[in-house]
């Protein structure tokens, strides 16, 4: 179990952190914050020495943009013998990209054949999963079985099938609507967006980009609701609902 749970959080990792990691630009610069700020305590590769291994790290695998790691750098741990760092906040993003990357490449090496036996996968309950589906999971209020799911199980080889469950390819872009201070509302896709920075391309191809202080932003994320279900489930409910995913052939 623990193995294909692995697997999972491999896919999982690849997907939330790509955008991330592809919209920052960590090394030299990143990467020379890192050790010069962190790397004394946790290696100059975040793999660890006198402190804890971040590429390991729960925290650093939940973040979304620095919104975990930053108050921590700020704050420090004083109950663990971290001091708050006095950094800026450039600083503090370029060191949240670099543990993105870290973890990125990581989740990367993890890579596993597409013809992994399904006996060593199907391990949980089918029955279980069609209500987890239907209830807690909430999978049914964007998903049917005999909708946009029929004969997924047939589509897709068994660790495909579960690779995206947990990392889902998204159907269309993130797109987002950019509010001015005049009252214009400016609608499209994402292009970057950071705590100092949003841009988007129209309808028209047109590039426009504001300071985030200066607008009001609304992200449309069709993922989102996947990307925080990885929080939220346990081992059970993975294993249960892929099971039951396995049924519609």
């Amino acid at each position: 179990m623990f193995r294909s749970v692995l697997h999972f959080s491999a896919a999982a990792l690849i997907a939330t952190l790509a955008a991330f990691a592809q919209q920052h630009q960590p090394a030299p610069r990143g990467q020379k914050e890192f050790a010069q700020s962190c790397g004394f305590c946790h290696g100059d590769d975040a793999t660890g020495s006198r402190g804890p291994d971040l590429v390991r790290s729960t925290l650093v695998n939940k973040d979304l943009g620095g919104d975990l790691i930053a108050p921590v750098i700020r704050s420090g741990r004083p109950d663990k013998g971290m001091p708050a760092l006095p950094l800026s906040d450039a600083a503090i993003q370029d060191i949240v990209a670099f543990l993105h990357a870290r973890v990125l490449a990581a989740a990367k090496s993890s890579h596993v054949g597409g013809d992994y036996p399904i006996e060593r996968l199907l391990t949980g309950n089918a029955d279980a999963g069609r209500a987890y589906f239907n209830g807690a999971g909430k999978c049914a209020s964007c998903h049917s079985p005999t909708g946009d799911l029929a004969g997924i199980a047939t589509k897709y080889a068994p660790l495909y099938l579960e690779e995206r469950i947990l990392a889902p390819r998204a159907r269309s872009n993130t797109t987002v609507t950019v509010t001015t201070p005049s009252g214009e509302e400016i609608s499209g896709k994402l292009d970057h967006i950071d705590d100092f920075s949003v841009s988007l391309r129209d309808t028209g191809g047109w590039y426009h980009s504001w300071p985030r202080d200066r607008v009001k932003v609304s992200v449309h994320d069709p993922l989102q609701v996947h990307r925080e279900m990885l929080t939220k489930y346990t081992d059970t409910d993975i294993h249960n609902l892929f099971a039951y995913l396995e049924t519609l052939k």
